[in-house]
């Protein structure tokens, strides 16, 4: 790592990204956790594992490839545990299945032909879900003006008025606009000296694994296929709808061996990440896209503070409304949503598939706990195999 790669556009970039990160969607891990059996101290040791587990594999995967791999906890791997009905031997036998999971993750790194069915991705499908997934995220600046104008304007004035002198110190001048009006416009209750003063750091609760058949068809199957489907793959697109190479083996078997590692502490699963990726691959990250991945290296630092501080960090983050944490991300999105919207529009002939790959992926639909993203993908893959062979009947 040279050290002369740093700048301040990936430095801001990754601290913003490891910030969006972890306070979009803490609060579905900290539920699904404690929906399989956590007591409070296993849930939040899990939430800080999941966090430190992250953002040290961020920073390994980073540094070998050279490329902005972002890593997050499985979302919708939260998401499918908060929805699990209690199973037999608690949170241990949901421990078990979390090791198998990541085991279940290096073997899918291992397998070649899985390797083979990501490269064959089309960009155009790729640039389609892109802009897809960022959509919701870059409408908030807006729904932050609806849900509150005194609080969303100052936000969105700030990003625009900083963008006409400087592009690069758009997204600064908004996190500033944010911190000004959540100090000045939010209420605080009485006693938010008192909620930030407690559990300040958790504590590691190191939890002995027990294994059923009941977890591994309830939790560990249901929980790797959600994350490969609904964020590997994704995350893999993202990359190479940026014009990276990524190779998907040591991506895999990485992300496979940090979710091995968390599991004994609560940590469900990690994984490549999307919608930070897409913040760390863009101009936003710097103008030499060689020296973008020291963006993700800033964002794995900031992970692991914001786990090592999780209980200052969770109470912070839930004194402010948090359409205002993604106003601000959403901005930060605009130039990799229109980026990818051209790209995957500019060829008439896969104008229909990637059409209905952006649809889908926007949707925000969740079929059999996979997102939309995943089945825009397929979707988007079946019109093209369609279509050529219509064209060779």
């Amino acid at each position: 790592m040279n050290f002369k790669d740093f700048t301040p556009q990936s430095t801001f970039i990754g601290l913003l990204a490891g910030f969006v990160g972890f306070t979009s969607s803490f609060a579905v891990v900290l539920q699904g956790l404690r929906a399989v059996g956590a007591s409070e101290a296993q849930a939040a040791s899990g939430l800080m594992a999941a966090a430190i587990a992250m953002g040290l594999c961020g920073i390994v995967l980073s540094l070998r490839s050279k490329m902005p791999v972002s890593v997050a906890w499985s979302t919708p791997g939260a998401a499918l545990l908060a929805t699990t009905p209690g199973i037999g031997g608690g949170f241990s036998t949901a421990v078990g299945a979390f090791l198998v999971c990541g085991l279940l993750i290096i073997l899918a790194g291992l397998w070649k032909p899985f390797e083979r069915l990501v490269a064959t991705i089309p960009s155009a499908l790729a640039n389609a879900m892109l802009a897809g997934i960022l959509l919701t995220l870059c409408l908030a600046p807006f729904r932050a003006i609806v849900f509150d104008p005194l609080l969303g304007l100052p936000i969105l004035i700030a990003w625009i008025i900083a963008g006409r002198v400087n592009q690069f110190a758009a997204i600064p001048a908004a996190l500033l606009a944010f911190c000004i009006v959540i100090f000045l416009g939010v209420e605080f209750p009485a006693d938010w000296q008192s909620i930030l003063q407690a559990s300040i750091i958790p504590k590691p609760v190191l939890v002995m694994p027990q294994f059923s058949w009941e977890a591994m068809f309830s939790i560990a199957l249901p929980l790797f296929i959600v994350t490969m489907a609904s964020q590997n793959i994704p995350g893999i697109a993202v990359l190479k709808a940026n014009d990276y190479d990524p190779k998907v083996p040591p991506l895999l078997t990485g992300t496979g061996l940090f979710s091995l590692f968390g599991a004994p502490f609560g940590s469900h699963a990690v994984n490549l990440a999307a919608i930070t990726a897409a913040m760390m691959t863009g101009e936003e990250a710097g103008p030499d896209r060689e020296k973008r991945y020291t963006a993700a290296i800033v964002c794995g630092f900031a992970y692991i503070l914001l786990g090592l501080f999780a209980g200052i960090t969770t109470a912070f983050v839930t004194l402010a409304p948090a359409v205002l944490i993604e106003a601000v991300a959403g901005l930060a999105l605009i130039a990799a949503f229109s980026g990818s919207i051209v790209a995957a529009f500019q060829d008439a002939k896969t104008r229909p598939a990637a059409a209905v790959t952006f649809l889908a992926s926007a949707s925000g639909i969740s079929l059999f706990g996979v997102s939309g993203a995943f089945w825009g993908l397929i979707a988007g893959g079946l019109i093209l195999a369609a279509d050529r062979i219509g064209k060779q009947s």
